[in-house]
């Protein structure tokens, strides 16, 4: 395998260059050592341009030292310690490195509880605001707007002496806007969280940041997008920023009132009819803070769901070596093999069905999903990520729908749904071992190589989805049966053709994030 070449280069005569921790569209970020402060690690950030001319190397002298001055302002802004021109003109940063999780990862699991949201909502307006008040430079106001907020531009870290808080990333190449200076009018932005003056390439202001954290904090209560386009070209979200409104937040996440007015206000359409400072936007999020603290408002009950639902991204192609799943399969190299062993049930037809079953080993229940593809179509699926999410109803008859999505860009998703009848003990003891164990195989039986198993994968299951799925197991025990099985199956399956599509803008994203946006 070939070296970094950055791996070991000193830069700037201090900084030493380890591993790239990110890469995207902006540029790439090394974890490094800061040799004159005795190896402090901090992370160098090589931006994509190199600066060609005298009036490039200015303006990158003027951002670099407006946002470090921003991060002496703004604890909730990740501060910029240094920055310079390497060999090559290509220009860097130097910033404290972060041990922290980025808000795209947390909402892959579940949405932010009330508190939570509250906490870190108020964080990041907190650093927005010290933007958009500005920084005085050189005697002149440099007012300061971010241009992209998104969850993967959050970083929460817990500090030892003031819990958790949530920090901004890229202020640094932010475009930012003088007091008397014209705005430049190139495209930057996230598609999915852009305002819609943003995608006409207009000259915009603070409230097009308050558009974007309108969508991100809808993403945060709910982990949906509020709004989707028919397809993800630049059309389609143009389309979908103009045109389509947000959707409405369900009654079963009993988020307040007061919440849900602010945010869909957040995301209108006129920046006019937005809140036109951050501060409008703090002062709705501390007096909630003052109820929730009083109250005790917990808004992420289930009982009262209609569908209940909870879900997983297991995997990602681009980090399989270090993925959970492969060192899952590594440790324990016995269960792959016993799982290769196992054959296709002589009670299930020889086609392309998929199925749960619960296999017995020497070394207990395993969870499992059974799939039978054709032979090619399962070596291509060996590098698909791995996502899974559980609807569960109640009424008419207690039943589970357990989605496996296989998904590749390049070959398309395979859907892989099974339906758990938890009225039954099969079914009853199939997913309390599911939510014991934390994990499941999926088994691949090729229709044309006999019925031996030709391959299997591992998926986890979060520990929040194994709560939800005791509970539903304790529910379903004790409600009763109004309807016979296929009728609450039909419901299911109609719901699952429902959030089809919102599933795969997801991981469409995801798989985006991981490939473009890591830096």
């Amino acid at each position: 395998m070939n070296k970094d070449p950055n791996y070991g280069r000193i830069l700037a005569n201090r900084y030493q260059l380890a591993e790239l921790v990110g890469e995207g569209a902006m540029g790439r970020v090394y974890k490094a050592k800061d040799t004159i402060l005795g190896g402090v690690t901090v992370a160098v950030k090589f931006l994509s341009q190199a600066l060609l001319n005298n009036n490039m190397r200015d303006r990158f002298e003027r951002e670099a030292t407006i946002s470090a001055l921003l991060g002496e302002k703004s604890i909730h802004v990740v501060r910029v310690k240094d920055y310079g021109v390497d060999e090559q003109n290509i220009p860097f940063y130097v910033m404290e490195f972060l041990l922290g999780e980025d808000l795209d990862s947390v909402l892959r699991y579940q949405p932010l509880s009330l508190s939570r949201f509250l906490t870190v909502t108020r964080h990041i307006c907190l650093a927005l605001e010290s933007a958009h008040q500005g920084i005085v430079f050189n005697g002149e106001l440099c007012t300061i707007i971010h241009r992209d907020i998104k969850p993967s531009n959050i970083v929460i870290i817990q500090d030892p002496t003031l819990g958790e808080i949530a920090k901004i990333l890229d202020f640094g190449i932010a475009k930012l806007i003088l007091a008397d200076a014209s705005q430049t009018q190139s495209f930057m932005g996230t598609l999915a969280y852009c305002s819609p003056e943003q995608m006409e390439g207009k000259e915009l202001d603070h409230r097009s940041d308050i558009y974007s954290l309108g969508i991100m904090m809808y993403e945060m209560l709910t982990t949906d997008m509020p709004i989707l386009p028919q397809n993800s070209s630049f059309g389609g979200w143009y389309q979908a920023h103009h045109d389509f409104q947000p959707e409405p937040f369900e009654l079963s996440l009993k988020i307040p009132q007061e919440l849900q007015d602010l945010v869909i206000r957040c995301m209108a359409k006129a920046r006019e009819n937005r809140p036109q400072n951050v501060r409008e936007i703090l002062n709705v999020i501390d007096s909630l803070q003052q109820k929730n603290n009083s109250n005790k408002i917990n808004f992420n009950s289930f009982h009262s769901a209609k569908f209940n639902s909870d879900e997983t991204i297991s995997n990602v192609p681009f980090v399989t070596l270090n993925s959970e799943q492969d060192r899952t399969v590594e440790a324990l190299p016995s269960l792959t093999e016993i799982c290769l062993q196992i054959s296709w049930p002589d009670n299930k037809p020889l086609q392309k069905i998929v199925f749960s079953n619960l296999i017995n080993t020497p070394l207990g229940d395993i969870p499992s999903i059974f799939v039978m593809l054709d032979y090619q179509d399962i070596n291509k699926r060996m590098s698909s990520i791995r996502y899974n999410q559980f609807l569960y109803l109640n009424n008419p008859h207690p039943m589970l729908l357990w989605i496996t999505l296989l998904f590749h860009r390049e070959i398309g998703p395979r859907w892989l749904p099974c339906y758990i009848d938890l009225k039954s003990s099969k079914g009853q003891k199939l997913v309390r071992t599911l939510s014991d164990i934390g994990s499941y195989r999926i088994l691949f039986f090729a229709i044309d190589r006999g019925s031996q198993c030709q391959n299997a994968l591992a998926s986890k299951v979060n520990a929040y989805n194994c709560n939800m799925l005791k509970q539903w197991t304790n529910t379903a025990q004790l409600s009763p049966s109004t309807s016979n099985p296929q009728s609450s199956k039909e419901i299911l399956r109609r719901e699952l053709e429902k959030i089809k599509p919102k599933i795969l803008l997801k991981m469409e994203t995801n798989y985006t994030n991981f490939a473009k946006d890591m830096s």
